[in-house]
């Protein structure tokens, strides 16, 4: 991996709205992209309704109390710490080979961490600043950062979870003109520059555009890269909100909260890079296969999915076009999945209404689920 050059020049001004870090941008030549505690902060009319909810938790199958000393707690902090030794052992390299993704004057790199997420590093390659999106594991990012000789400038979390954002604090020391980024509304580690929804961060060239997208906590965020300047398509760096074929637990948030949070998703357009915060693509197609017997996409993306994970090879990026023929949260409004669940919509049922009633039956079967 060839590492970004040093060249640094005058930051221009930013946009309204923008806040910027680095150089002035020019488009650079070259060939298309290859892969390689309020109501501020939430979307217009999306209202966070907190939720009382048993049942599953993928960090520890212990529920509600769990959880509570998990987000809240120092407790949650000493187990983050435990997954992240065990993980550097059990994973000296990293639980999956990353597939990098370049365009002309950027380049995305995954980092796999812990023992089933993912970082990135988002780099401006005609500056040499970069950002990283939840790190998970400083000294995974760290390396990273070293081998491709770049500068971090901003760290930008998705959500408060150990998991996201247990690296902030050392990444903030060694880097100390870095900023942390994220929601108000959570309670992320080092934050020193609280975002609102719809407001737009400069890091050298890059833009990046934070939306606000509770349900899984009541502050995730979620951040889209404009690949437009550089040939390239969108990036959603999705966090816990949707994964390749799945969305992440309701912890804060109700069915209607999650639904209209994967709805902004989707309205970013269908060639939208999908950048998950974790690799649960094989688990969440055997799931999604269970529910719809008879969806060809659905049966080729699993034996793709297999191939890669039989191989430790990440299955990153999909698109939110792909996502939308075989992943069940994404199609709540399909006939063949209401059908499937035994869901009819009730006379007078809001569409979004009978939509959201669906998401939650696909949720508590996934929480109930259990791979073999």
């Amino acid at each position: 991996l060839a590492a970004a050059g040093p060249a640094m020049g005058r930051a221009r001004l930013a946009l309204p709205g923008t806040r910027l870090l680095g150089q002035s941008c020019r488009r650079p030549a070259g060939p298309q992209a290859s892969p390689e505690p309020s109501s501020r902060g939430l979307p217009e009319g999306v209202e966070y309704i907190p939720t009382r909810k048993k049942g599953k938790n993928p960090m520890k199958p212990v529920g509600v109390a769990w959880y509570s000393l998990y987000a809240r707690t120092r407790l949650g902090y000493l187990f983050y710490q435990r997954q992240v030794k065990k993980a550097r052992e059990r994973y000296p390299h990293g639980h999956s080979v990353p597939q990098p993704c370049r365009f002309p004057g950027v380049k995305i790199l995954p980092i796999p961490v812990l023992s089933n997420n993912y970082s990135y590093l988002v780099i401006d390659t005609g500056s040499g600043q970069a950002a990283v999106i939840d790190p998970s594991d400083p000294l995974a990012v760290q390396a990273a950062i070293e081998d491709e000789g770049v500068m971090l400038e901003a760290i930008f979390c998705t959500h408060k979870h150990w998991d996201h954002s247990g690296g902030n604090a050392a990444l903030r020391q060694q880097h100390g003109s870095c900023k942390v980024y994220g929601s108000a509304l959570d309670a992320i580690p080092e934050l020193t520059n609280p975002l609102a929804d719809k407001e737009k961060v400069k890091v050298g060239c890059l833009t990046f555009e934070a939306l606000a997208t509770p349900g899984h906590t009541v502050g995730h965020m979620v951040y889209v890269l404009d690949g437009g300047p550089f040939g390239g398509p969108p990036c959603l760096f999705s966090g816990d909100l949707l994964f390749l074929a799945g969305c992440g637990e309701l912890f804060e948030g109700s069915p209607e909260t999650m639904l209209a949070s994967l709805d902004v998703a989707v309205g970013l357009g269908e060639d939208t890079l999908l950048w998950p915060g974790h690799e649960y693509a094989l688990e969440c197609l055997t799931f999604a296969s269970l529910l719809e017997l008879d969806n060809p996409a659905l049966e080729q993306k699993l034996q793709w999915a297999t191939q890669q994970r039989q191989e430790k090879r990440s299955t990153c990026p999909s698109t939110l076009g792909e996502e939308q023929t075989y992943n069940p949260f994404l199609r709540t409004h399909q006939p063949e999945l209401q059908a499937a669940l035994g869901l009819r919509r009730g006379g007078g049922e809001h569409p979004d209404a009978f939509r959201a009633r669906v998401l939650k039956e696909v949720r508590r079967r996934k929480d109930l689920y259990k791979p073999t």
